[in-house]
């Protein structure tokens, strides 16, 4: 279950140094470059904003855990976040410090764990293996990858036109997908579907695991539910289960082990998030009725 971009190769025990050949010290989330566009038989020479990608190394007390490959902003959240959801801490008051390291060859997050915390990930580290993609963090094995978090407790409950206006404010809110076209954005909506923060990054579990590094240093409110730009994977519902968020929204579909999961964990999971309609797949029970 890894915050990162599909298709990019990574080692969860490496160094940035042993992951990657190219430069990398772009420290913007965006940067220009030039572009060659053909339109009609003609094709033009301008400049374009593309995102930014780096890799990015997670180190617990001197040691390297992973690199992931992100967008160079708000890394902090992303320690927290990433630190929260994979169960490397079960509190944010484990994290002592993180100190961002920028390199030639990309970022490294030098986190600092309490003792327990700490201790508990040496012991994980040793049923780390390779992956490809989206993996999932620490299994060796089909019984280990597909885990149950602790059941969702919240009692959440909020009206359907709480989430139809966090939908109609969404690409507001969006500023680098507005310059790039390229990032995944993760909302943290109120009650009233007021949007209070939003993170995006290359990846959407980056998007995902910076919002909830945010949630967890910050009083956004008690109460509230997660909007995301992406489709709706077992990874993202496993992420706000292990934290306790009652309400997943994507903009895209779930897949069905998404589903399977969240009707298990408590999740309320909501696909096909789109202005004047959304599709609940299980738990409806955090939807009211609203009385006209």
């Amino acid at each position: 279950m890894a915050g990162k971009t599909k298709n990019v190769q990574y080692s969860p025990t490496a160094t940035i140094s042993e992951s990657t050949t190219v430069m990398a010290n772009l420290t913007g989330p965006a940067h220009r470059v030039e572009r060659h566009i053909w339109m009609d038989g003609q094709v033009s020479l301008a400049d374009d904003i593309v995102a930014t990608e780096t890799p990015v190394a997670l180190v617990y007390n001197g040691i390297s855990h992973v690199v992931m490959m992100a967008s160079p902003s708000y890394l902090e959240d992303f320690a927290f976040g990433f630190s929260l959801t994979e169960g490397i801490v079960k509190t944010s008051s484990q994290i002592l410090d993180v100190e961002e390291l920028h390199t030639d060859l990309g970022v490294e997050l030098q986190v600092t764990l309490a003792a327990e915390a700490f201790a508990g990930l040496k012991q994980r580290r040793r049923n780390l293996v390779g992956r490809t993609g989206c993996g999932l963090c620490g299994a060796e094995s089909l019984s280990q990858a597909i885990t149950l978090p602790s059941p969702v407790t919240s009692d959440l409950r909020v009206p359907h036109s709480a989430l139809q206006r966090a939908i109609s404010e969404l690409s507001r809110h969006q500023e680098l997908q507005r310059q790039t076209g390229a990032v995944h954005g993760a909302a943290w909506c109120d009650t009233q579907g007021e949007i209070m923060a939003l993170r995006e990054d290359v990846g959407r579990h980056n998007a995902l695991d910076k919002l909830i590094g945010l949630i967890s240093r910050n009083a956004l409110g008690k109460e509230g539910f997660v909007l995301v730009t992406s489709r709706a994977s077992y990874e993202m519902v496993a992420k706000v289960a292990s934290v306790n968020i009652g309400l997943l929204a994507a903009v895209s579909g779930p897949t069905s082990l998404a589903v399977t999961l969240a009707k298990q964990c408590g999740v309320t999971l909501v696909g096909f998030s789109r202005p004047n309609r959304h599709v609940i797949y299980c738990n409806k029970k955090r939807f009211v009725s609203e009385t006209l």
